[in-house]
């Protein structure tokens, strides 16, 4: 997740307010690429000391995730209740993280309908590099733990983590070419559909699958079309229905983060008005306003000589500054404004505290195991092996074939050290986890797994970025 807009109004005011000396370098470091991917590792380092600090503290903290209840009560009827855990971790893994999922389905609806997925051949070197890297892990835990228990965690290692992966490339800077990049981000959009479908129909569980609630879940999807048929673009009315969407897929059966993808396809696309439209109709207002401006001046109304904010008091200008943010408005699609409100919700919010949920592992009492476990050497091999085996070899078998070209700039070397932080799981790896051995005590050997063959992956493809010659234009101008 890794979506920025330029700040063309950074320079509009030079008057500095008294909160902006502690806001603007927050602001500054929240529209870095890296701020997202150093909030995580943050959150994930202090979960790792929490849960490893003296007996009673690691206690506390597992017991504010999993035995701190919450609880929906209205008149009778309390939710959740019955097969719900209904504590802190429950919320944040079935609920929290539907928002994540929301942001990555109108991230993968943009991509397909106007980024780089629209283009079937730009799109597929990082669409068959995907399906490679989710088949060799997944082939290589599956053959270490075939026939035990452990198999259910086939897809722990077929995932990538955009935050992390990209928080990597932008520590090398110029290093990177932009087409590598581009590679990368593709990839892991293209990963998280994969692992968006291996959920659904490896995770649900046939025997507790509600023919009914289903149906209902796709008639709350049926009702999110309507509305954008009939033109509706307020985020919250989408809001509404989207609660109620997830509701009926948690009762279906299907893990309920798989509504945030439902209800991301079906928020529009479109804009009620073009540039053209746009254009003519910005000047149109602007000339109005410096018109009612000029005519205030002259009637020795009102001044802006020396000042750098003036009290809007005319209602022809009122009433042109509202024209213009309704204008503005049309010319976006709701999709653009959910997603640029809602990636810093998902970036610092939604994945930092699924991080100090989920990332607490108590080292001292799984490593020794681990390292004699056939379910975590899957875990690790999957990740930083077969990652780089799947990426590399399926995108190299595509630039063979004809199918797709490197991108300008990028050499194989290049290839080798993305598809190395491609192992980078995290996130949707320790997702995964959770679904597959939830309430087992196989649950913590596959957390430290993750985080072991994350934290190497990251090292050793860096490591082989890091040997990448500078481009020759991408070198810093002096």
């Amino acid at each position: 997740m890794s979506h920025q807009s330029p700040d063309y109004f950074k320079d509009v005011s030079t008057k500095r307010r008294p909160i902006d000396v502690a806001f603007v370098p927050v602001a500054n470091f929240a529209k870095k690429e890296t701020a997202g991917g150093i909030v995580l590792m943050i959150s994930t380092i202090v979960a790792l000391v929490l849960a490893n600090s003296t007996p009673a503290v690691a206690h506390a903290f597992h017991e504010f995730w999993t035995g701190t209840p919450l609880t929906l009560n209205v008149g009778s009827w309390v939710f959740p209740s019955g097969k719900y855990p209904g504590h802190l971790e429950w919320w944040v893994n079935d609920a929290l993280m539907a928002a994540f999922f929301f942001v990555i389905g109108l991230e993968l609806k943009r991509e397909f309908l106007a980024g780089e997925l629209k283009d079937p051949r730009k799109a597929a070197l990082p669409l068959v590099a995907a399906v490679g890297g989710m088949i060799v892990p997944g082939v290589i835990f599956a053959a270490l733990n075939w026939g035990g228990e452990g198999l259910r965690g086939w897809a722990i290692p077929t995932a990538t983590d955009i935050a992390f992966a990209l928080g990597v490339l932008a520590l090398l800077g110029r290093r990177i070419p932009p087409g590598l990049r581009v590679f990368l981000v593709t990839l892991a959009i293209a990963d998280d559909l994969g692992a968006l479908l291996i959920i659904a129909i490896f995770y649900t569980k046939s025997e507790h699958l509600s023919m009914v609630s289903l149906g209902m879940a796709f008639a709350a999807m049926g009702v999110m079309g309507a509305m954008n048929l009939l033109g509706v673009r307020r985020w919250w009315v989408y809001g509404l229905v989207g609660l109620a969407l997830w509701f009926f897929v948690l009762k279906s059966g299907v893990h309920p983060t798989i509504s945030g993808v439902m209800g991301a396809m079906m928020i529009p696309v479109r804009t009620r008005i073009d540039r053209a439209e746009f254009t003519k109709s910005a000047r149109r207002l602007v000339d109005e306003f410096e018109r009612d401006v000029a005519a205030e001046n002259a009637r020795g109304e009102h001044s802006d000589s020396g000042k750098s904010t003036t009290l809007v008091t005319s209602p022809v200008q009122q009433g042109v500054l509202l024209t213009m943010e309704q204008l503005t408005e049309s010319a976006q699609t709701p999709l653009q404004r959910l997603e640029k409100g809602m990636l810093p919700l998902a970036a610092f919010f939604v994945v930092p505290i699924f991080a100090l949920a989920n990332a607490g592992v108590s080292v001292g009492n799984v490593a020794g195991i681990a390292v004699r476990d056939s379910e975590a050497w899957g875990i690790v091999l999957g990740l930083v092996v077969g990652k780089t085996v799947g990426i590399l070899g399926a995108a190299f078998i595509a630039v063979q074939l004809g199918l797709s070209t490197l991108p300008t700039g990028v050499t194989w070397r290049h290839m080798l050290g993305a598809a190395i932080l491609g192992g980078i799981g995290f996130t949707m790896s320790l997702f995964i986890a959770h679904l597959a051995f939830y309430g087992s005590e196989r649950l913590e050997i596959a957390k430290f797994a993750v985080l072991s063959g994350s934290a190497l992956a990251a090292v050793l493809g860096a490591g082989v970025l890091w040997t990448c010659r500078v481009a020759p234009d991408a070198r810093p101008e002096h």
